[in-house]
């Protein structure tokens, strides 16, 4: 091993000289920088650094690197860098550096905005975010209209595919789910309803509960999991692949080809998924029901089929089919912003996933206000 050495002295308090002793070469130990900083950082009244190269061997770029890092210290705090005593070859080469001008963005920027700030740039991001949801709404739209006039383009096997992917490989875990969530709800009912001997009304509970809010709502949230996520993951990888760019280059609209089968597959499935739901939380509450509270299987689905009508079975339809258009288009639209690495197909599942529920929880609360508005 080559050694070198800094030796830092300070003629005075004001001024501090870097020596560099010996080879300082890729292959030479290193002497860490921030050893240094904080040696440099140790004297209050530094106003200068002047650097001397008398003993200085061989010298490759290790050199260049230290004193490019001293130079940038220098401008940070405002020192003066007193560099007239190095070898001509190396000030060459460092104002060849400080010349070419540092790419926008390359370096993280320290500073610290202030709140407002911040809450500024968040209240114009979430703007663009509802101008870029908008424009690729209205895009569907142009393309939901080219497929009733025969235009648009997209494989019939694709879509089979699609629907097999959103609706039958879905149902076991939405059954699960949906039983479950019927056993609680029946459950939670069931010990406030037992203080009024009023257990026959958990019937009530279960089925209104489902049919107008869970049922849709559960399997919504399951779906975007599911195949929302999945959606951004296909169209990120094939952003990563360049598929899609070959398919813009054939001229085939992406929207068509890639967005739309995946948008009529989920809005087709979600509400038969949905019914699917509604049925087995119903199946769940009458299971705690027979078991725990002693109800007959047939007083029950006689309170069931009483407590609910056609309406509320329209509302929970009316909502899986918003939730089906919200997550389909949060999860292709986010693949098809996602950027070209497998980091950013990663942030563009999750950023699907995050989407999508953010917008079913805030489509659900609008849409019951609405329809308890209308006494729907």
């Amino acid at each position: 091993m080559h050694h070198h050495s800094l030796k830092i002295t300070y003629p005075d308090p004001a001024t501090a000289e870097l020596a560099f002793v010996g080879d300082w070469t890729l292959h030479s130990e290193v002497c860490p920088w921030q050893h240094l900083q904080q040696q440099l950082q140790a004297q209050p009244h530094l106003k200068k650094i002047r650097l001397v190269t008398v003993d200085l061997g061989i010298w490759d770029s290790r050199l260049l690197n230290v004193l490019q890092k001293v130079s940038e210290y220098c401008a940070d705090r405002e020192y003066r860098l007193d560099a007239d005593d190095l070898p001509s070859g190396v000030r060459r080469l460092l104002d060849l550096g400080s010349a070419v001008a540092e790419r926008q963005g390359a370096r993280r920027s320290d500073r610290r905005f202030s709140f407002l700030y911040r809450t500024g740039e968040a209240a114009i991001a979430i703007w663009q975010e509802c101008m870029r949801f908008t424009e690729f709404a209205g895009e569907l739209v142009l393309s939901l209209w080219r497929l009733l006039r025969g235009r648009a383009r997209f494989r019939r096997d694709d879509f089979f595919n699609l629907l097999q992917a959103a609706g039958p490989d879905a149902l076991p875990i939405v059954s699960l789910i949906a039983i479950l969530v019927g056993a609680v709800l029946a459950f939670v009912g069931a010990i406030q309803l037992q203080m009024f001997g009023a257990e026959i009304y958990v019937a009530n509970l279960v089925a209104l509960g489902s049919l107008r809010e869970m049922g849709a709502m559960m399997t919504a949230i399951i779906m975007a999991g599911r195949t929302g996520s999945a959606y951004a993951a296909q169209l990120g990888s094939m952003q990563v692949n360049h598929e899609i760019d070959a398919l813009k280059t054939f001229g085939i609209s992406i929207i068509d080809f890639l967005v739309l089968p995946r948008m009529i597959a989920l809005v087709i499935m979600l509400p038969l998924l949905t019914l699917w739901a509604d049925l087995l939380g119903i199946v769940g509450g009458l299971m705690v029901s027979v078991m725990v509270l002693d109800l007959s299987l047939l007083e029950y689905l006689i309170q069931s089929r009483e407590s609910v009508g056609w309406e509320d079975l329209t509302v929970g339809l009316i909502k899986s089919v918003l939730f089906a258009i919200v997550i389909a288009m949060s999860g292709c639209l986010r693949g098809l912003q996602s950027g070209r690495d497998s980091a950013a197909v990663g942030k563009a599942t999750t950023s699907a996933m995050v989407t999508a529920i953010l917008l079913i929880v805030v489509w659900d609360a609008i849409t019951t206000i609405l329809f308890n508005l209308l006494d729907f």
